[in-house]
Order: C-alpha cells, then sequence, then structure tokens
C-alpha cells in the first residue's frame, strides 16, 4: 500500500447525505481522500466523474458496480458502502476485478438487534397485548400471568449478523433460546448460547419467534399456515426482517382462527402495507413502520464505521466490515 494521495467521489442519494455522512464524518474521510466535488447522485455519474477515483464513498442510492461503471472507473479500488445490504451494489463482475467493498451492515444490525430485544422483552411480559385491550375496552387489562423472562423460550429465525447479535443480547436475559438456520453448524449454533431447532420444532416451542432471516427465493413466504399454526397458546411473532418472509394472507387466516397468538411487525409485504390491510383491523397484530435499522442521529454510526475503514485501508491493514463474494451466496 502505498502513500500516495487518493482521489474519491460521494455518489448516493442526496436526501440521505448529510444523515449518514455529517461534517465530522466527511472530515475523517477527506483526511485521506481528495474530494473535489460535491456530493452526487448515481444518474449524473459521468465518465469524467469517474475516470480518476480511486474510492467511491456511498450509501443508500449507491450506484450499480456493472461493466459499464466499471469501464469508465479504471481505478477504482475500494467502495465505502453505508448501508446494508450489498446485492443492489455488487456483480459479478466488480468481484472479478477485485473491487474491494466495505459496507455498515453489521452497525445496521447492531440496531435491529435493540429494536428485536426490545420487542421480544415486551412480548415476553404480553406489553402490547394488554395497551390494545385497555384502548378497546376503555378499562385497565387485567394480566393474565404472563411469563416474563424467566423460564420463557425465543426461537431465532436465521443467524445472520442480526440474529448473531440478538443472541448475544437475549443471553444475558436468561431465556432458552432455540436457533434454525441450515448454513450455519450446531457446534456454532451453541457457542452463541442456543440450541439448534428445525423450524417445526422451533415454532412449537418458543414463547416468541423471531425473524431474522434474508429474503431470498428459498426464504420468501417461508412463514406459512403450517408452522403458525404449530404456534404454542400465547405465542407472538416477531418480524424486524423483511415483509416477504411471512406468507401475510396465511398470518391473517391464523390470527383470526387463534386469537391467543400475536404478531408484531416491523416490516411488511408490500412496504408500507397498503391502506385498508387487514393487519390494521386485527386485534392481535401491531404493525410499526419500520423502526429497526439506523434512524436519524444513528445513521452517522454508519459513516463513521466506513471512514474507521479507511483508516485501516490506508495503513494497509484488514478492514473490519469487508464484504467478500464468497459471503453473499445465502446473505441478505
Amino acid at each position: 500500500m502505498t502513500s500516495k494521495r487518493r482521489t474519491g467521489l460521494y455518489v448516493m442519494d442526496p436526501a440521505r447525505f448529510d444523515d449518514v455522512y455529517g461534517p465530522a464524518e466527511r472530515a475523517l474521510i477527506e483526511r485521506h481522500l481528495t474530494i473535489e466535488r460535491p456530493p452526487c447522485a448515481a444518474p449524473e455519474l459521468t465518465a469524467d466523474l469517474l475516470a480518476d477515483i480511486d474510492v467511491l464513498v456511498t450509501g443508500w442510492g449507491a450506484p450499480r458496480l456493472d461493466t459499464a461503471l466499471l469501464d469508465q472507473a479504471p481505478r477504482l479500488d475500494l467502495v465505502l458502502y453505508a448501508a446494508g445490504s450489498v446485492r443492489p451494489l455488487v456483480t459479478a463482475e466488480s468481484w472479478a476485478r477485485g473491487v474491494r467493498v466495505t459496507a455498515a451492515g453489521a452497525v445496521i444490525a447492531d440496531r435491529v438487534a435493540d429494536f428485536a430485544l426490545a420487542q421480544i422483552l415486551y412480548a415476553l411480559k404480553h406489553g402490547w397485548r394488554y395497551v390494545l385491550t385497555a384502548r378497546r375496552t376503555r378499562a385497565a387489562a387485567e394480566r393474565r400471568g404472563e411469563l416474563g423472562t424467566a423460564g420463557a423460550t425465543v426461537g431465532l429465525v436465521s443467524l445472520g449478523a442480526t440474529g448473531r447479535a440478538t443472541a448475544r443480547l437475549l443471553t444475558r436475559h436468561g431465556v432458552r433460546l432455540l436457533a434454525h438456520d441450515p448454513y450455519v453448524s450446531d457446534a456454532d449454533i451453541r457457542s452463541l448460547g442456543a440450541e439448534p431447532a428445525s423450524l417445526e420444532r422451533l415454532f412449537a416451542e418458543s414463547d416468541v419467534v423471531s425473524l431474522h432471516a434474508p429474503l431470498l427465493a428459498e426464504t420468501r413466504r417461508m412463514v406459512g399456515k403450517r408452522l403458525l399454526r404449530l404456534m404454542r397458546p400465547d405465542a407472538t411473532l416477531v418480524n424486524t426482517a423483511r415483509g416477504g418472509l411471512i406468507d401475510e394472507p396465511a398470518l391473517v387466516t391464523v390470527l383470526k382462527e387463534r386469537l391467543d397468538l400475536f404478531a408484531v411487525l416491523d416490516v411488511t409485504d408490500p412496504e408500507p402495507a397498503d391502506p385498508g390491510s387487514p393487519l390494521f383491523g386485527l386485534e392481535n397484530v401491531v404493525v410499526t413502520p419500520h423502526l429497526a435499522g439506523s434512524l436519524g442521529p444513528e445513521r452517522r454510526l454508519l459513516g463513521r464505521a466506513m471512514a474507521d475503514d479507511l483508516d485501516r485501508y490506508v495503513a494497509g491493514r484488514p478492514l473490519r466490515h469487508e464484504v467478500v463474494a464468497t459471503a453473499m451466496e445465502h446473505a441478505a
């Protein structure tokens, strides 16, 4: 790694730029990069803008690293991506040309895990149920002997970055953890303090099932009537991952059949849910507007993570958040 001054370019959704790269984050980045132009949006990129660029500094609204862009950016070596899934960004050609990508997915995962933990603990105390019952009856809700965390079982579906972060947070609360991930070894699952389980067993034994799977062809609508009807009495389904993981018509049907079940949906399919969706009329569902993840000032943490990895890149050290092609097959 040479000490030459590198040239960079900010390119992402302009409406989100300052949320992610505030003055402090830009100062850290510009210690290492010469950035002569103001931030631009992906559709504004031209060959002249890209010709001398070594590093793209980006986030939501990033350009796709396709052959046309790469041909215009022959010096491009690193992309700092202050967002989550890199699927909209990377291509087979970008991997083939050795363009390195570091992304803030793990930072976002920690925030999602925080939100998931809050919903799981609240569900184990039946918090939302009491709130909605009191609103409906205009009277204090009668407690029903909820478990709390002592003796409760929580099932985690998928152990990617968010699932692992959630598992780590849950271990200090003394719950029994079940986990299902066909791409993670039983030994690895146990190392997180969880017990490996099939999807069927996880749904049948868990007081709260929390979804953390990526939305892939094999996971789309994976949670349907069969799994939902296996859920134990008074169980709660929490989804902070992707709305498409759940067969929503099936969910509506089962929740109408079984008023003891509850669902906390931070994501829907489509998102946002259509006005008049039956989800809004059920007494055993709450829908929140995708609050999990990095919101408001929290997004500066993403920019700071990218600045930290740029420090490492310039120093020739391993990147903390680098994404490699082999990790992409089953990632979000």
